[in-house]
């Protein structure tokens, strides 16, 4: 199926919750999860893989003026909520690629994934676990500027100031956080079991980092993937939060190699499963 990235998005029934999708391209299938700043801060990584791919792009339930049912509080019901998706769908081998809040999503996917639906995972500067020393930034007590410095390299570039932005767009990102705040405040941005658990995920991860990241820290970055069991974490120059954004062309060709890769290793097994 192709649907233009740019057009309304529709609802897809999941049990008593209208999950707002976006749907692009063909081939084999991959979710595509945003992080606090909403669906807009991984349009770019959508719309580049639908080239080759079917590529499926919800908006997380509470985000951009979308329902949140009262039963939906923790990552955890997103993680089960995105795995019911694709099982429904019949979907196999999926790719799931997660930014910041969204790698934590797709990490819980994985270490709750008993079907094997999911092939592969791409974490962006994922939060979602607790490592020792390594704190992650209290989001929630920063002001515009404060924001700003801890996410991008060059903050000066992307540092909006609220009062130019307009009412209605603030009252959305204002309702995104709070949403943010029941999924994830308490604990404050990670499971505390999920680092233990990760250790049995083998499916093929690539973990990307910016460089100047200030909310989660490149070394904390390379604890989380380190406790994967196939895992490889390459950090991005010149980017902070959200490489996609500063470093487009850099992260796209490292999630470029990683499905690529994968793809070789797989028709390489198969290769050697038919031929004894």
């Amino acid at each position: 199926m192709t649907t233009d990235l740019n057009s309304l998005t529709h609802a897809a029934a999941c049990d008593d919750l209208d999950l707002t999708l976006s749907e692009a391209g063909s081939g084999r299938p991959v979710l595509v999860l945003h992080g606090g700043g909403g669906p807009a801060t991984v349009a770019g990584i959508a719309a580049h893989l639908s080239r080759a791919a079917h590529t499926l792009a919800p908006v997380h339930p509470g985000w951009e003026g979308t329902p949140r049912p009262d039963w939906l509080t923790g990552v955890d019901d997103l993680a089960l909520t995105y795995l019911h998706l694709l099982h429904d769908r019949g979907l196999r081998d999926v790719l799931v690629v997660g930014s910041s809040l969204g790698g934590w999503i797709a990490a819980e996917m994985a270490v709750r994934d008993t079907a094997g639906v999911i092939g592969g995972l791409v974490l962006i500067d994922a939060v979602g676990v607790h490592i020792p020393g390594e704190p992650i930034t209290d989001f929630f007590a920063l002001d515009a500027r404060g924001v700003a410095s801890h996410s991008w390299h060059d903050p000066d570039r992307y540092y909006v100031d609220p009062a130019d932005i307009p009412a209605g767009q603030l009252a959305i990102r204002q309702a995104n956080m709070a949403t943010m705040r029941v999924l994830a405040g308490e604990p404050y941005m990670h499971d505390a079991k999920l680092l233990r658990r990760l250790r049995r995920v083998d499916t093929p991860a690539l973990l990307l980092w910016g460089e100047s990241d200030r909310v989660v820290t490149p070394a904390y970055g390379a604890a989380y993937a380190a406790a994967f069991g196939n895992a490889r974490f390459e950090v991005i120059p010149g980017a902070g939060h959200l490489p996609q954004i500063e470093q487009p062309e850099a992260t796209l060709a490292l999630i470029d190699a990683h499905v690529h890769a994968y793809a070789y290793a797989r028709a390489h097994r198969a290769l050697g499963s038919s031929a004894t």
